[in-house]
């Protein structure tokens, strides 16, 4: 039976990782000085040599040769019982169908056995971040201080599931991604000893289609060389179902001159003609990537012949950045969406369709962060309120009369000055918003309080995970006059939100969101038993609001 490519081209020398320099440097100058340690983590995407580099530090450590810089050498009795998979003092464990307790406490009576044929016992778990709970509470004790002739590597794809206690006790090696040139520089080097015909462009295909893994580049080149014909780009495009670059450059066109029947025609030639559908998609992410690259002056970076980039610059200036993003969003869903198998072209078509017709505003492209609505502006405070108990009486008699509705957010008229809560007029400030105001559809702030505050949610997350979680814990009572106020259940929360860079970074947040600049001001609930549901926007000095505070409840959100 043949040996898959795979497994027949798996490096046995430390010269034959690709890609991994930072990685074998360190290891190969341990074994040379002999400051081994006793275990190891590697991390990163699959296919990129973890495996592989943890049997080579196997043979490295027990390698016969004196020469401590040229291990392994491949040809002492213990190199070459490594490489055929008889050396019984090297232990691969599979951490995903060996999870439990009873399978690490197993692995701790036995480790103390001394090595029946070489220097050291090696234990490799790979996918290690599978491992329960209780596993690796078992296994931390034997990680931390293992028998001298012990050394465990642990490899994962998923290194944020290990727990930081085990972390702390193993030497972090991270893994990357394969750039496309060694990719390729290796793929021909296996043909010309496999005697493979292929052509330059099907190598490059194969290699992008990886996205970085050298594992998964072999397995697509064997699987084309399984036909036993010459492999031209048309073959690859076919095996693959990779769609050709001219009909994502028409689908791009007629997204720019908003002709959606050509757009689904391109779509539908492209499914009809054998490509995936999510891999489509992929395709012309990368390609609106790429005009992005070239629309911010970098086109250096895009790897297309002279006749793509004459192209790809017309199409750019044509896009603006904005637009152009968000469309980017839109085909990259369509990309990583599992869950539309019935219909595999529907993301695809609803994608195109989407960025033709609907309006692509500023607020819509939320990871883009916009230095000129970022505003450095001194703490303000709330603004006095005059004659609190007639006001709030007056609102309590209404809210028996009030429901549930989605307070559309406004920002303030286009000739009025935001007001800052020092000089707002109490008076006006105090005044509930008008229901009649007319909405503004073509508004990128024309969402529901609850909506603004799941965005600004969003974007502080990107810089701070703590102030995310406190805003989480809130809710928007009032957007007036420039101010919002988020209303907490506890003076904790809110303390804690009043700390550090927490309101500057909400503020920046919501400014963006909202299209202008605001201020954040903090407030309490009067009745932590009455705060409004999180379902439903409630200003929190209306008159809902008011009859909550007064120790109202909500029966009824029809």
């Amino acid at each position: 039976m043949s040996q898959a490519f795979y497994r027949k081209w798996r490096p046995r020398l430390w010269e034959q990782v690709v890609g991994q320099e930072h990685v074998v440097r360190t290891l190969q100058n341990e074994i040379r000085t002999e400051r081994i340690s006793h275990a190891y983590l590697f991390s990163g995407p699959r296919g990129t040599g973890k495996t592989t580099t943890a049997r080579l530090l196997a043979k490295a450590v027990n390698c016969l040769d004196p020469n401590l810089s040229g291990r392994p050498c491949n040809q002492c009795a213990n190199c070459l019982a490594v490489n055929e998979g008889r050396f019984l003092d090297l232990i691969e464990i599979d951490a995903a169908s060996n999870t439990s307790v009873d399978d690490i406490r197993d692995l701790r009576e036995k480790i103390n056995f001394s090595p029946s044929q070489g220097r050291y016992k090696v234990y490799i778990i790979d996918e290690v971040h599978m491992l329960s709970t209780a596993a690796f509470n078992a296994l931390l004790k034997t990680l931390e201080e293992p028998p001298s002739h012990a050394i465990f590597i642990l490899a994962t794809t998923e290194e944020h599931k290990i727990p930081a206690t085990v972390l702390s006790r193993c030497q972090q090696h991270e893994f990357r991604r394969i750039p496309v040139n060694q990719i390729v520089s290796y793929l021909n080097r296996m043909c010309e000893e496999e005697k493979l015909e292929i052509e330059p462009e099907a190598l490059t295909l194969i290699a992008r289609q990886s996205t970085g893994s050298l594992r998964d580049a072999i397995s697509l080149l064997d699987q084309l060389a399984s036909n036993g014909e010459k492999i031209s780009l048309a073959t690859a495009q076919t095996v693959l179902g990779t769609a050709t670059s001219q009909s994502v450059v028409a689908l791009t066109d007629a997204i720019l001159d908003k002709r959606p029947a050509d757009g689904l025609n391109c779509i539908h030639q492209a499914l009809d003609s054998g490509s995936d559908p999510r891999q489509f998609a992929r395709q012309v992410v990368d390609y609106l990537r790429n005009l992005m690259l070239v629309h911010l002056g970098n086109a250096a970076m895009v790897d297309a012949s002279a006749e793509m980039r004459v192209q790809m610059a017309k199409q750019a200036n044509q896009f603006e950045m904005s637009r152009l993003m968000a469309t980017m969003r839109l085909f990259n869903h369509a990309a990583t969406d599992t869950h539309s198998g019935w219909q595999p072209g529907l993301l695809l078509e609803l994608a195109l369709v989407e960025a033709i017709e609907s309006k692509i505003t500023a607020a819509e492209v939320e990871a883009t962060p916009k230095p000129e609505t970022v505003h450095t502006t001194p703490t303000r405070t709330l603004p006095p309120k005059t004659d609190e108990t007639t006001r709030k009486s007056a609102e309590l008699a209404q809210a028996s009369n009030i429901s549930r509705h989605e307070t559309a957010v406004q920002p303030p008229e286009k000739n009025q000055p935001v007001k800052t809560a020092a000089a707002a007029n109490p008076k006006a400030a105090s005044q509930p918003v008008p229901s009649g105001q007319p909405s503004q559809p073509d508004s990128p702030t024309h969402f529901s309080m609850k909506q603004v505050l799941e965005r600004v949610s969003a974007l502080v997350k990107k810089d701070s995970a703590q102030t995310a979680a406190l805003l989480n814990s809130c809710k928007i009572m009032t957007i007036k006059d420039g101010i919002i106020t988020l209303g907490f259940q506890t003076d904790v929360l809110k303390s804690k939100m009043e700390m550090g860079d927490n309101l500057e970074l909400t503020r920046r947040a919501a400014s963006q969101v909202l299209g202008y600049d605001v201020e954040i001001v903090c407030a309490v609930f009067s009745n932590k038993n009455n705060a409004p549901p999180a379902d439903v926007d409630v200003e929190g000095d209306g008159m809902v609001g008011t009859a909550l505070n007064l120790g109202g409840q909500i029966v009824n959100k029809e």
